[in-house]
Parts: C-alpha cells; structure tokens; sequence
C-alpha cells in the first residue's frame, strides 16, 4: 500500500488524512515532504475554514516516523536535512491561519505526536496512547523540536515522556494538558465534527485573532509583534462581520459570517 497524505474536502472543513495504514500511518519522507503544500493549497481556498487531522482508519493517529528508512535517510548529515523536512511540515501546519483540529484515535507516538502539537485542539479516544522515542533509538530533540510540548505541558512532563521513552494513556494526556478531551472511540469520529460544525459558524476573523495572539504570547521577546496583533484586533472592529455579529444578536438569529 502507497504511503500518502491526502486532503479532502467536505464543505467548509478540509481533512488531512496520514495514510500509511500497513505500518500504524508512520510518516515516509515524502508524507513529510507533501505535508507544506497541502498547506498552502487549504491556505488559499477561501471556502475551507476548520482543519482536522487524522490517520487513515482508527487504529493509529501516526505510530512515528517510518524508522525502516531511517538507515537511508538519518545518518550524519541526513540527519540535519531530516530535521529541517520535518520542521518545515511542522511549522506549515502550525502557521495555517484557521483552526486545526486534531482528532486522534489510537498511536500517537514521535513524529505522530509532533504533527498533533501543530494542531490548536487535540481530542483523543479512550485507546489513544502518546509518547516520544527518542531514547530508545539514541535521538537527540532540539529546542525548537520539543518547544511547543514544553509550552503545552510544562518541562517536567516533557522530561519524563524523554527520559523514560515510555507511552502515556488519553487520560494522562487530559490531565497533562496534552490534549482538549477524551471520549470513547466510538464517540470520537461525530464529538469533533459536533466542535468543528461550531467553529465553522463562528467569525473566521476573530479565530484568526485569537490564533495569532496566542501565538505571539508564547513567543520569545524577540519575535513578538503586538502591533501586528492589535492590527488583526482592528481588522475585526472594522470588518462586515462585526455588524452583522451586532446585527444578529439585536434580531435574536445566528450570523452569517463570512470572513470579510
């Protein structure tokens, strides 16, 4: 079976699926590699407005990266390169300007955890398990690589997934932070598209606000931009779904956003 990461489209919601079923959905370099143009095209699309991830089927989220390629492509100074494809992936998906969802069924394990905290909301079924290898295979994590679970989950959890290599249940991952909420695996697949139907009927603007602010909160001092963030705030003051989120509320209807 190919190896793939695919998007489809269901209205206002685009899903990406991580496809590699024979092997628990472990990411390929070339999965990697297709992930920052699947980006791009849902970034200009201006019908889609909610992003879920997932694995292909209910048995994996992504179990990793594809170690049996690791011999080819990790060595020396592949090793490098293999961190920049998988940042680049990272970062793309992190930096789309809509809510990304990630919907986790079962593994969720190195780089597959890695693709969930590019995600703004994790949900995860009662049979999710999480954890990052490294120790395991004599892989070191670099501070950008491990600085977003740092951010999510504080340093002394992140330390004790690294130092022990071992997995943690959905509901340790709840109570850590890690991800939003746990249901059953029977419930999962219907409670995210419940939460994504809600986010597709709120004001994109104002998501893309908050989106961005939270983002530049947890910046370094160096990177931080308050002015492009009060420009966003601005940008829904002065935008035609604020009056017609006014107008809704005083007619007592839902809005009709549109984003402009």
């Amino acid at each position: 079976m190919r190896a793939d990461v695919r998007f489809e489209v269901n209205g206002a919601v685009a899903t990406v699926v991580f496809d590699h079923a024979d092997r628990r959905n472990a990411m390929t370099k070339r999965m990697w590699e297709q992930i920052p143009g699947i980006c791009a095209e849902i970034e200009r699309s201006s019908r889609i407005r909610v992003v879920v991830l997932r694995g292909a089927g209910n048995v994996a989220f992504v179990a990793g990266a594809d170690i049996s390629e690791f011999r080819d492509i990790r060595q020396g100074s592949g090793g490098v390169r293999y961190d920049e494809m998988t940042a680049a992936a990272t970062s793309a998906l992190t930096n789309l300007p809509k809510p990304v969802v990630a919907l986790i069924h079962g593994f969720c394990i190195g780089g597959g955890l890695a693709l969930a905290l590019s995600a703004d909301i994790r949900y995860a079924s009662h049979d999710a398990v999480f954890g990052l290898p490294p120790a395991r295979l004599g892989i070191g994590y670099s501070s950008e690589g491990i600085g977003r679970l740092v951010d999510l989950i504080g340093p002394a959890a992140t330390k004790e997934l690294i130092f022990t290599a071992d997995w943690i249940d959905a509901d340790k991952a709840c109570r850590w932070g890690l991800v939003n909420d746990v249901v059953p695996a029977s419930d999962l697949d219907e409670m995210v598209a419940t939460k994504v139907a809600t986010m597709v009927s709120r004001a994109p603007l104002s998501q893309l606000a908050a989106k961005r602010a939270v983002a530049n909160h947890l910046a370094d001092d160096a990177h931080r931009d308050e002015a492009a963030i009060q420009a966003l705030v601005r940008r829904c003051i002065e935008s035609a779904d604020y009056q017609e989120g006014l107008a809704a509320y005083l007619e007592k209807r839902q809005p009709r956003f549109t984003g402009a």
